[in-house]
């Protein structure tokens, strides 16, 4: 049987010497970079980690006080709700009150007109009451009373009247 495989000591031995040199001369020139450059980018990954640790720490106190201050402004808008409700009832307090003071005062005044009618027409009565007398008085005796004696019997009849 034929072998597939053909070994040959010599290719072998420099296939071992070339990768020893190749990894002397890595381990030498190229290994401590290498190791660096991971170190290094080591390094930023873990600062990149604790910068968004801190970012994160950060934003969830930014929300709280957000929250804190959102309850803060829902607080002085209920505050503000509440002061003019108040204000708004005080200030309707205080127009119905103007108007029941300045109905009272019409109706004051209006019966103090109805009054002053009253008297008036009382007066107004008493005097034709005392003319009508007074004609009838002159129809009666037949003659006519000058105005000066008129006026004083006029004047007479009306104080000797009711007053009401």
């Amino acid at each position: 049987m034929e072998l597939l495989f053909d070994t040959n000591p010599g290719l072998i031995v420099w296939t071992i010497i070339s990768f020893l040199v190749l990894l002397i001369v890595l381990a030498k020139y190229a290994w401590k970079p290498i190791l660096k450059m991971l170190g290094d980018r080591e390094g930023q990954i873990r600062a990149a980690l604790e910068q968004a640790e801190r970012a994160r720490i950060e934003a969830a106190e930014m929300m709280k006080q957000n929250e804190k201050n959102l309850a803060r402004a829902e607080e002085e808008y209920q505050k503000m709700i509440r002061e003019g409700r108040a204000l708004a009832e005080k200030m309707k307090d205080e127009i119905v009150n103007k108007a029941k003071q300045q109905a009272d005062q019409e109706i004051k005044q209006a019966a103090e007109e109805i009054q002053r009618n009253v008297e008036a027409a009382k007066l107004q009565l008493r005097t034709e009451i005392a003319d009508l007398a007074i004609q009838a008085t002159e129809k009666i005796l037949e003659e006519t009373l000058d105005e000066k004696r008129q006026k004083k019997i006029t004047d007479s009849v009306i104080n000797k009247l009711p007053k009401n």
